[in-house]
């Protein structure tokens, strides 16, 4: 209102000088004030219920994630029990082998049926099944988890054996090979080297 106005001359050097160059910025640097302003939420969220729908959302897309990566083996999204070379060794391990725990919840059934026989052989045909196959279990995924470990040790050094890996190894050995999750990516015998 107050100043002068350009001449075609100023725009003219103005524009030479503005030129858009390749890997430039091409624009002026914005002020911090306007930075944070644009940063700037609320620490609560005003409208409860759109945060809560945009909570859900994010949440459900990812455990999407994380289903199909427990489908296809996809370590980066595999949740965080899951994660890392060691888990994976200790998982194909256990997949490449024939355990006998895998086979106690059809055991099981049949011994459930036989239960139901009031038959003094039956019974003691249940009792030693029942026992005998949970001290054959119990024994093998022992001795599974030696072999385990030291070959962990050998490939990875004693620091990636972590507190748990043996229960994470046997709860694995434990489930039926179709149930397991992360699905199964190793062949019956392909030992992981």
């Amino acid at each position: 209102m107050f100043g002068r106005s350009k001449t075609t001359n100023e725009e003219l050097a103005e524009q030479t000088v503005a030129t858009s160059r390749e890997g430039a910025k091409n624009r002026p640097t914005p002020k911090r004030r306007e930075q944070e302003a644009a940063r700037r939420r609320p620490l609560v969220e005003t409208d409860r219920k759109k945060a809560r729908n945009a909570d859900r959302s994010k949440r459900r897309e990812q455990m999407a994630k994380q289903r199909q990566a427990m489908l296809t083996g996809d370590e980066t999204h595999l949740p965080p029990r899951d994660k890392g070379p060691a888990k994976r060794f200790i998982r194909d391990y256990v997949d490449a082998r024939w355990g006998i725990g895998e086979f106690m919840l059809p055991v099981m059934l049949i011994v459930l049926a036989l239960s139901f026989v009031r038959q003094s052989w039956a019974m003691l045909i249940v009792f030693v099944m029942v026992y005998g196959l949970i001290a054959a279990a119990v024994i093998d995924t022992f001795l599974m988890w030696r072999r385990v470990r030291r070959k962990l040790v050998a490939k990875f050094g004693e620091s990636a054996v972590a507190r748990g890996d043996g229960f994470y190894a046997a709860m694995r050995a434990f489930q039926m090979r179709r149930t397991r999750m992360p699905r199964p990516i190793v062949a019956r015998g392909s030992y992981p080297s």
